[in-house]
């Protein structure tokens, strides 16, 4: 395959599910294109087929928050070859000389992207970004000042080449990999609990956080235990009816804010309608989606965040198949519901899903 003019970030070991969603996404658009991306890389080359000008190139590509599986959009300005391991800084200023863009950058990024986790890689890489900032510097291409700049983005997949590339200004993540920095809270029962964080993060409008979670809300947690997910509604003032016939955090069970129901998350029902519903059980995706679309259904809850786990092949396409078979339901029930996707930087095997009533 040629030059690529994408690369997209993702969970390694997730590149063709990265690959085949971008590439139907263009297809839908009538735009041919095809990806490669070694197992295990954590990045994907895209290759738009036919002479398009690196602007419509850009403008065709779906907004990043639509898509499930890429964590970053990376425009391609070139490719450097660097087989010579005295010097590879210059045959990258020589690539970037071709490049007519407006300069300098505001900021270096360097990375190692291989499918076989090379450590002398990745130590490369630590060692070559200062030396590559420093040439930049003198070179008038990289200055801190220009915070309205793109980032230049270096991307080694071996030491012999090097892809060159750049954020796309208004469809981008806010970080350069992707990657969203949360901590982990000491007192939280369970890692998971950085789950529901991201995917309020993820999926939520900043300026509407207190409309979605503030004002003493009303929320079940489906398979709670130990209460990872309960903790994080807890921290919003929430109070929780938490299902699981497991046994429950007892530092958090000391909130107050907390009902712990032993009983199946796949049966159990509110007496009223509550604000959230959120699920991370272990269960086939289908079983999950159907137990979702039923909550909507009854008018049970408003907002719900929930996992779906994925098997260990064709992921893909399940998850078009699940997301298609949740979109027809809640349809066929008249309901005017927004449906979000996304495979969260915490999540491993599976994909968190967001659903909100519109009305």
């Amino acid at each position: 395959m040629r030059a690529p003019h994408f690369v997209l970030l993702c969970r390694a070991g997730f590149e063709s599910e990265c690959g085949q969603e971008i590439v139907d996404h263009l297809g839908q658009k009538g735009v041919a294109a095809g990806f490669e991306g070694a197992r295990g890389a954590g990045a994907v080359q895209l290759v738009f087929f036919g002479a398009r000008p690196a602007s419509e190139r850009a403008r065709l590509m779906p907004p990043l928050q639509t898509l499930i599986f890429s964590r970053q959009l990376i425009e391609v300005i070139g490719v450097a070859e660097t087989p010579d391991s005295r010097d590879r800084v210059s045959p990258i200023l020589s690539c970037l000389q071709d490049f007519t863009a407006p300069l300098p950058w505001s900021s270096l990024e360097v990375m190692a992207r291989c499918a076989d986790e090379n450590e002398d890689l990745q130590r490369f890489v630590r060692r070559f970004a200062s030396p590559m900032a420093n040439a930049l510097r003198r070179a008038g291409q990289l200055s801190a000042a220009r915070t309205d700049a793109h980032p230049l983005i270096v991307i080694f997949s071996g030491f012999d080449s090097a892809i060159l590339g750049q954020l796309l200004s208004s469809n981008r993540a806010k970080t350069v990999d992707g990657v969203p920095r949360l901590k982990f809270p000491a007192d939280a029962p369970s890692r998971s609990t950085l789950k529901l964080e991201e995917a309020w993060h993820t999926f939520l409008a900043p300026e509407r956080w207190y409309d979605y979670l503030g004002g003493g809300k009303l929320a079940v947690d489906l398979g709670a235990a130990p209460g990872g997910w309960t903790w994080q509604l807890v921290q919003q003032g929430m109070e929780v009816v938490a299902v699981d016939n497991g046994e429950m955090d007892s530092a958090l069970m000391k909130s107050g804010q907390v009902i712990h129901l032993r009983a199946d998350g796949f049966t159990f029902r509110p007496s009223k309608r509550v604000d959230w519903m959120v699920c991370d059980m272990v269960e086939q995706p289908s079983r999950v989606l159907d137990l979702v679309a039923d909550w909507f259904e009854q008018g049970f809850c408003r907002y719900s965040v929930f996992n779906l786990k994925l098997p260990m092949k064709k992921r893909y396409q399940e998850v078009v198949t699940c997301l298609d078979r949740l979109q027809a339901r809640l349809q066929q029930a008249g309901l005017n519901c927004r449906v979000r996707a996304r495979q969260l930087y915490h999540d491993r095997e599976e994909i968190t899903c967001f659903v909100e009533s519109l009305s």
